[in-house]
């Protein structure tokens, strides 16, 4: 066993009991209890007696919500700018593959905005405002209004104000910037970028370490929220959650119907292999709600199973995936329009072209760890004026639906992969 894994059995044996259950587990365990103890307290009819501990109950989703918004901004700025200075594209195959990323991201938000306003999910049941929302009124979209409010009064400004749109291009400009001069100076043989590039990965690192204390928290609040709404409201808003899941799910598979269809069209692997010879890594990546744990898997079974050339299978398992987030994406726009519905909030075609926007710049911050999705979805509210506070009844059906979302993540992955390896399978010189 070498020394790293060494040190991480170490670090599993020393954990506490309730933090080596996974984290699926959990959340099913808190939501038995929760539907126990929302039962117990009225399931709907509760006594005035109760009022203030149902309310309370609330309080730990409430400490979470908080969390993740302040981690949005952090986490996307530090996650992009690490991965223009870590992530190695040549030139013709990374321009192309760049394109390929956009194109599937903007294809699934689309997807996912066009079965939302089809299903209407919003409307299916009603949810009941979490504590703390307001009801926004919309506001129409101003282009020239966006764009001289791009460029923001202060470089930190945006980080404290949650902006996005300022935000993106706060990141873009030191990205762009420090990869540049990062080119310049290994073409020169210096290494002064080296100690820029350590700190960007030591914060990166730091970021996903916080956010990981703040996910493990994430059965608490699920035990919360849903006992107070069993309590308060009955089964009634589930009603609608349903709803969303079913929307999401039929979303989802239009979005790997789009993906089987430009393989089929795009290369010269057969969508059947392609489905087959991916079964490892879609399982991983829906057991463990993880495209980075399921990188490895994903980047062998497009060699091995279905024998792609090396370069391609690395640039759209390795490269790709720092970028390629198509079912987050898909799932954040679709989270913003749902919640639109249930507030009756009418998202017209410009807020909804910022909700595509934002969505595709969100999914590239999204952490390949289980329920980063909810960070960044903080940004997408935000930047059409929904309340954030509904997250937090979101928080009760995202453990499982950010599983099948990290699914189409890893296919989206072997997809990019396929296409770049073009039309004529790889020879026997090439093997």
């Amino acid at each position: 066993m070498s020394e790293p894994d060494t040190i991480t059995s170490l670090e599993t044996k020393t954990r506490p009991w309730w933090l080596r259950i996974p984290l699926t587990l959990q959340i099913a365990i808190a939501l038995l209890l929760a539907v126990s103890l929302g039962i117990a307290l009225g399931a709907g009819n509760p006594s005035p007696e109760n009022a203030t501990f149902i309310t309370n109950l609330a309080i730990p989703a409430e400490l979470v919500l908080k969390a993740l918004r302040a981690l949005a901004t952090p986490l996307i700025l530090v996650a992009v700018l690490h991965t223009f200075m870590t992530t190695t594209i040549p030139g013709t195959a990374g321009r192309r593959l760049a394109v390929l990323l956009l194109t599937n991201t903007t294809v699934a938000i689309l997807i996912g905005l066009l079965v939302a306003n089809v299903l209407h999910p919003g409307s299916w049941g009603t949810l009941a405002a979490p504590t703390g929302a307001e009801q926004v009124t919309g506001q129409s979209v101003d282009p020239w209004g966006l764009f001289k409010d791009a460029v923001p009064d202060a470089i930190l400004k945006p980080l404290v104000d949650n902006n996005v749109i300022q935000l993106i291009v706060i990141a873009l400009s030191f990205g762009i910037v420090l990869r540049a001069l990062k080119s310049e100076q290994i073409a020169q043989g210096k290494t002064a970028y080296q100690p820029i590039e350590d700190v960007i990965a030591i914060l990166f690192e730091a970021v996903i370490r916080i956010l990981n204390w703040v996910i493990a928290l994430v059965p608490l609040a699920v035990f919360g929220i849903v006992a107070k709404t069993v309590a308060e409201r009955g089964f009634a808003p589930f009603q609608s959650l349903a709803a969303f899941i079913v929307a999401v799910l039929v979303a989802l598979v239009l979005q790997a119907c789009y993906y089987l269809t430009r393989v089929k069209l795009g290369s010269w692997v057969n969508p059947i292999k392609f489905l087959m010879g991916g079964s490892d890594a879609f399982i991983t990546a829906f057991s463990t709600s993880s495209s980075t744990v399921t990188m490895p898997i994903t980047f062998e079974v497009l060699q091995t199973k279905l024998g792609l050339r090396e370069s391609s299978a690395s640039l759209g398992a390795l490269v790709g995936a720092n970028f390629n987030n198509d079912g987050t994406a898909l799932y954040e726009a679709m989270s913003a329009l749902y919640i639109s519905q249930v507030i009756g909030q009418h998202l017209d075609l410009g807020q909804q072209l910022i909700v595509v926007l934002t969505s595709i710049f969100a999914s590239v911050g999204a952490a390949g760890i289980p329920n980063a999705g909810l960070v960044t979805m903080t940004l997408v509210f935000t930047s059409v004026g929904l309340p954030t506070q509904y997250i937090a009844l979101l928080v009760t059906v995202d453990w499982f639906l950010d599983r099948c979302r990290t699914a189409i993540n890893v296919m989206g992955d072997m997809t990019v992969s396929a296409l770049l390896d073009g039309k004529k399978p790889r020879t026997l010189d090439e093997a």
